[in-house]
């Protein structure tokens, strides 16, 4: 029987990429009891035969687009930063992945937007860094950069087209998500890796979603294991958390004011590289039947 999905308000246009038959009403249920709201109870739902996650796509515009992995899969330390002034200093310290994030409007009119762009492509050549340039893909692909992270509004935007004009010009392509929706609307585009968090509470930025914890962590990472896309650990993370992520199957940690608005940047650089190599060599963490609610 046809489930109501693609009719619910929060799954507008949205269908399960291999077919709409596994939809289970008692487990859809049951997850609505744990606290999941509706579009991730149906999520649940579906994984409730194979315990596999779903893939999800626009109906209007199926995706048959994968993007190129990573050079190097164990992206370690992960900076985001917001000026090719902190590109180089960061790879200066050693970090060998970086994103430049720019949001300030002062900074994002394009002469001054390209330029910084430019600038830090050249620094992450320089380095031999992986460097990805948040959300201006565009530009990202009209100066050759390496790689374009973008968020889940962006899903909602891009079309098509657009993901096989990064696809094609061989640019990596960084997806954050937040929640199981989230994770398998992104898993339906083949991303070069996958960010999840807040994992832990942040001042960094404001975020709607509950904190997930290393246990969803651990969750996301083994789920994803099969697709062989590398996990991205992101938001709160010291030093003791970075090595959790680790054991929790992270491929890399993401900070951004752990390092920026640190004193001394280059010694917590130090610190969470040192962090992460001993989390590669701690037990595993253990992981659990479900990913617990993160959306409101």
């Amino acid at each position: 029987m046809k489930s109501e999905f693609v009719s619910t308000p929060l799954a507008s246009g949205w269908i399960h990429y291999a077919d709409d038959e596994s939809f289970n009403a008692a487990a859809f249920a049951q997850a609505k009891d744990l606290g999941f709201i509706d579009i991730e109870a149906h999520v649940i739902a579906r994984m409730s035969k194979t315990d596999a996650l779903p893939q999800l796509t626009p109906a209007q515009a199926l995706w048959d687009v994968a993007f190129q992995p990573l050079t190097e899969s164990d992206l370690g330390l992960y900076v985001i930063v917001n000026s090719s002034a902190w590109v180089e200093r960061v790879l200066k310290a050693g970090v060998k992945t970086v994103q430049l994030r720019i949001k300030d409007s002062a900074q994002s009119n394009l002469p001054n937007l390209r330029a910084e762009i430019k600038t830090s492509i050249a620094l992450a050549n320089k380095y031999n860094a992986q460097l990805f340039i948040n959300d201006h893909w565009q530009l990202a692909i009209d100066e050759g950069a390496y790689g374009v992270h973008i968020g889940q509004e962006d899903l909602e935007t891009l079309g098509a087209t657009d993901l096989q004009a990064i696809a094609d010009k061989g640019l990596r392509l960084g997806i954050s998500t937040h929640a199981y929706w989230e994770v398998c609307k992104a898993l339906a585009i083949r991303p070069s890796y996958i960010a999840c968090g807040p994992i832990h509470p942040t001042a960094a930025k404001a975020m709607p979603w509950i904190p997930q914890g290393n246990d969803n962590l651990a969750y996301w990472c083994s789920k994803l294991a099969p697709f062989s896309i590398p996990v991205v650990a992101i938001a709160g993370m010291d030093a003791k958390r970075a090595t959790e992520a680790m054991q929790c199957g992270a491929s890399s940690v993401a900070v951004i004011s752990a390092v920026t608005a640190a004193s001394d940047p280059e010694a917590v650089i130090k610190q969470l590289q040192a962090a992460i190599a001993t989390g590669k060599s701690m037990p595993a963490w253990r992981v659990p039947l479900f990913a617990r609610p993160t959306l409101r």
